[in-house]
């Protein structure tokens, strides 16, 4: 008599077939794959800026960006995240940064943050594990342009800014925490001639670190900065009087938001992205997914055991 063969079991069928389709679900809102659909702006259009983790080189132990005391919108939002993203223990989130497409904005005030001995303490050990702030616009993440020494090559990239750097004033020697509370923004974009619209092809920063002034007492909506005007267009350039991280001192928060057009189709604007400057980056962004390739792959293979 013929043995009877088992059958497999028709849960094994199914949770394959839900796994597949959760692959399918999450892959289609990745945020950092090139090849999701592309998104059209007309002047005047929303532009959603959204904040990141915080990480660094030197320690490579991501927070929440808003573990810092910086500006907050009236409701913060978590985005929802992809299987990639969360496996990398990236924290998406809404931001107060206000874009519109191709309306350009100067020393726009966020916020004002008073520091007292917390949050002092908090921003310096930040800076001195070499934090970045990381960003992003339409799936793309913020990065600096950094020029070569040379001036020949190419223009390099470091992913995100840092939140601050030490340094010494003229003439001293004594070592002091400085935060980049300026933020020059540029959004490329690549026009289409026939329909007027645009697709954001770069999202790039320029920090800044700047003690802002102001005349009387501050009021959030009515206070006019003397550092940073955009009634006289008088708009920030350099880093020469910083911002210092230290108790009962006060930080404000500003940015500038430009528009460039640019000869890169919306295929091509992960281009940039290719030319790191940072070595470090690429080793810890390649362990990591081998790190999920790995992870998935047990997955697959435990339930085909099963």
């Amino acid at each position: 008599m013929e043995p009877r063969r088992r059958s497999r079991p028709p849960l094994t069928a199914a949770i394959c077939s839900v796994l597949l389709l959760l692959l399918l679900v999450h892959g289609g809102h990745s945020f950092y794959l090139p090849g999701v659909a592309p998104q059209d702006f007309l002047s005047g259009d929303e532009l959603m800026v959204k904040v990141n983790k915080l990480t660094s080189i030197k320690t490579q132990l991501p927070y929440s960006f808003y573990t810092l005391p910086f500006c907050r919108p009236a409701k913060i939002v978590d985005s929802a995240e992809n299987l990639g993203e969360v496996l990398r223990g990236d924290r998406i989130e809404n931001s107060p940064y206000v874009f519109k497409m191709l309306e350009p904005k100067m020393c726009n005030v966020l916020c004002r943050v008073p520091l007292d001995a917390k949050t002092t303490k908090e921003f310096k050990e930040k800076i001195d594990d070499e934090y970045r702030v990381n960003m992003i616009l339409d799936n793309l993440p913020l990065v600096v342009p950094i020029q070569r020494l040379d001036q020949e090559g190419p223009t390099v990239y470091q992913l995100g800014y840092h939140v601050g750097l030490k340094g010494q004033y003229s003439g001293s020697k004594e070592e002091k925490y400085f935060i980049h509370n300026h933020l020059a923004f540029t959004v490329k974009y690549h026009k289409d001639s026939v329909t007027d619209s645009a697709r954001i092809v770069g999202f790039e920063v320029k920090p800044y670190s700047v003690k802002h002034a102001y005349e009387g007492k501050w009021n959030e909506q009515n206070t006019r900065l003397t550092t940073c005007d955009p009634h006289t267009k008088h708009t920030v350039v350099n880093s020469n009087t910083p911002q210092e991280v230290e108790e009962k001192q006060e930080i404000i928060f500003t940015y500038d938001v430009d528009f460039q057009e640019s000869d890169v189709k919306w295929a091509s604007r992960w281009d940039a992205y290719l030319l790191m400057s940072d070595d470090q980056i690429h080793w810890f962004s390649i362990v990591n997914s081998l790190m999920i390739v790995l992870f998935l792959s047990g997955m697959v293979a435990m339930i085909m055991l099963r």
